[in-house]
């Protein structure tokens, strides 16, 4: 929905809640659009330090080349 600069003034708080609803609330200065108004998305939840501690495992020769491996590279 669309308001006038002046209207926006006396009505922030309910433009606000509208906007948080997911309404779209456009600000216009002489009926020509101006601004939207839009919720700020909340941060993301960084990551957990050790939070797939125990589901990986890693075999013990994960590091052992065969023989000819070499070979392919000269």
């Amino acid at each position: 929905m669309q308001y006038n600069v002046h209207e926006a003034k006396s009505q922030l708080s309910a433009l606000i809640a509208k906007a948080e609803a997911g309404e779209e609330v456009i600000i216009a200065r002489a009926n020509a659009p101006a601004v939207r108004l839009v919720p700020i998305e909340p941060p993301k939840q960084g990551r957990v330090l050790g939070e797939a501690k125990g589901l990986v495992s890693i075999a013990e020769d994960f590091d052992t080349l065969p023989d000819d491996f070499m070979e392919h590279f000269e």
